[in-house]
């Protein structure tokens, strides 16, 4: 398949190129600016609304995985716009192109996130459950609804809600390490908030079941069958690295540090991925210590295998 991918040389989308690519599809890159390498790059411009729609003709399937990080950076009023116009609008506008294309793609999958169902305690949390309150739950909302003109146009739409991506490459895991590692992690909070989370490898295989299931659209939880709390999570992160986790940071310091943003961290999403389980998907990394232990045993250099 001709697969156009953006966000290709983020976290989750360069596993995903080096994965498709493995198997014999050809990646074709959506950039902003002008493509600079040949053929196999697309360029765009969300901010501005323009993209070079031609060149998209023939594509089999479009991956959309572009945005502004989350992680980084306090959540100014700046910052929030950035978030919500840089995965609403750039998705309403290869929306749109990819709707309007003569020989047009027959799937396009979107990033979104488990951020779409708010806070919700012990809940546990299903494709059908409703959307909840807050910053990331509108924001995703809006997000995945930005994709409607290309469901009118017949294309399948499926909406990836990824939870915690977990790999020692980059991310949350990545930045915490260096703390845990010198015997400094903690819970956040109480730790008694669910983290639902999912490795690297099961990511970028389940957007590529994604790609071939034709039953398979609308939203999707991406997230392991087994979350945890945060309390979970720094104990079973802190035995894989035999180090001790005794320390905890209290919600009002994080508050105070990282603004509002912290509610991410100390909200609780019990998600479950039904859809992908009834489409028999195989997680490779179902526990999180198992996982954990693979990650960290493959060394820096993990990455998706082909």
């Amino acid at each position: 398949m001709n697969i156009l991918i953006s966000g290709s040389h983020g976290l989750i989308g360069s596993a995903l190129a080096s994965l498709l690519a493995g198997r014999g599809h050809r990646i074709v890159r959506l950039v902003r600016g002008l493509p600079n390498s040949g053929p196999q790059e697309v360029g765009w411009d969300p901010q501005a609304r323009t993209i070079n729609g031609r060149a998209l003709e023939g594509v089999d399937a479009a991956i959309h995985l572009a945005g502004e990080s989350v992680a980084r950076g306090r959540w100014t009023a700046a910052k929030k716009a950035r978030i919500r116009e840089s995965r609403v609008e750039s998705t309403r506008l290869l929306a749109r192109t990819l709707a309007g294309l003569t020989r047009g793609p027959r799937v396009l999958i979107c990033a979104s996130a488990v951020g779409y169902y708010g806070h919700r305690g012990d809940e546990i949390l299903v494709e059908e459950s409703a959307a909840g309150q807050g910053f990331l739950a509108e924001v995703c909302l809006a997000w995945e609804a930005a994709a409607e003109a290309a469901r009118q146009a017949g294309i399948r739409v499926v909406h990836l809600r990824t939870g915690l991506v977990l790999t020692p490459t980059g991310g949350a895991l990545a930045a915490l390490l260096p703390l845990f590692r010198l015997g400094l992690g903690g819970r956040f909070g109480s730790g008694r908030q669910w983290m639902s989370w999912i490795t690297l490898d099961d990511e970028v295989e389940a957007i590529a079941l994604a790609l071939g299931r034709n039953t398979l659209q609308g939203p999707v939880n991406l997230v392991s069958p087994h979350p945890v709390t945060n309390q979970e999570f720094t104990k079973a992160l802190a035995r894989v690295l035999k180090r001790p986790a005794v320390l905890a940071v209290p919600g009002a310091a994080l508050r105070a540090v990282i603004g509002e943003a912290a509610g991410e961290l100390l909200g609780s999403q019990r998600a479950h991925p039904a859809r992908l389980l009834a489409e028999g998907y195989t997680f490779r990394h179902p526990v999180l210590e198992a996982g954990l232990r693979h990650l960290l045993a493959a060394g820096p250099a993990h990455s998706a295998s082909a």
